[in-house]
């Protein structure tokens, strides 16, 4: 039989009269939360859906437009997190200050690894990808 940790064994919290040790109250708080409304969408098979179509849809940007490049094998993309770069670095900040003006942030890449970084995680909804979509086709459009 596999121990458990004292502060996962209720068996020990209740022969202590108490909580043996104090659990992570928050953490434990925003995962019910977080349960609750992926219950309330439909579950984890319509959230996996809708995560899927934002992916698709960026990615079918990234694919089509000549100005981007994505930076993994297409076989290894994320579709929680969606890399990509410019063909032309020195357009990157041209870029980056277009979406900031459309109040499109957070995109700018990791220092390490450069390029743009979209996080798209369950509760982002799909018109920020379409706004996302939107931008890149507006530069690409006055960069010809």
């Amino acid at each position: 039989e596999r121990p458990i940790p004292s502060m996962l064994n209720y068996q020990l919290h209740i022969e202590n009269g108490s909580m043996y040790n104090t659990p992570p109250v928050f953490a434990i708080y925003v995962s019910m939360l977080t349960l609750r409304w992926i219950k309330a969408k439909g579950g984890v098979a319509v959230v996996e859906k809708e995560n899927e179509a934002k992916a698709k849809a960026l990615y079918q940007e990234i694919d089509r437009n000549p100005l981007f490049t994505g930076v993994c094998a297409v076989e290894d993309r994320s579709i929680m997190n969606v890399c990509f770069v410019m063909e032309k670095p020195e357009q990157e900040k041209a870029f980056l200050k277009l979406a900031e003006e459309r109040d499109l942030v957070g995109l700018k890449g990791h220092r390490s690894a450069g390029g743009f970084r979209a996080s798209i995680y369950n509760a982002m909804p799909i018109t920020s990808i379409h706004a996302l979509v939107d931008v890149m086709q507006e530069f690409a459009e006055k960069n010809k």
